[in-house]
């Protein structure tokens, strides 16, 4: 049985993502797994929804392999993806004014439910690319 405290201990899991969109609900069913194992069951909702929309960006809208990473230190869940476009993402649109857009919401959902969120570009093994990512903080 899970713990119900969070962790004291920081921690970190990464994920390679093959260029397979079904490789997105993979990660997405790890990422519960292990928020679950580590006793942080409220965070599991928003945080699937926040790797599911990083995690199908970086396979749309890319021509490689991606890389989805969780992290905690305590208080704070960090979820990134990597990818190898090394071009900003498209600006977060306001969910309010296209709430009728099959695409295109992704970074508007991101930017509504973490409490901080960014990007970088990044190099990893000689290949250039960009990391997007997001903070869920927990209450002290």
């Amino acid at each position: 049985m899970p713990e119900t405290e969070e962790p004291a201990t920081p921690w970190e899991y990464t994920l390679t993502i093959p260029h397979d969109l079904r490789a997105v609900t993979v990660s997405r069913r790890t990422l519960r797994l292990i928020l679950t194992m580590h006793g942080l069951i409220g965070l599991v909702d928003t945080a699937e929804l926040l790797a599911t929309e990083l995690g199908s960006n970086a396979v749309r809208h890319t021509k490689g392999p991606a890389i989805l990473r969780a992290s905690w230190k305590p208080g704070t869940l960090r979820i990134g993806a990597w990818d190898t476009d090394p071009e900003p993402p498209e600006p977060a649109r306001e969910l309010a004014k296209h709430l009728d857009l099959e695409d295109g919401r992704g970074l508007g959902l991101v930017k509504a439910c973490a409490d901080q969120w960014g990007w970088q570009p990044l190099s990893k093994n000689g290949s250039k690319g960009k990391y997007v990512w997001c903070e869920l903080t927990t209450a002290a």
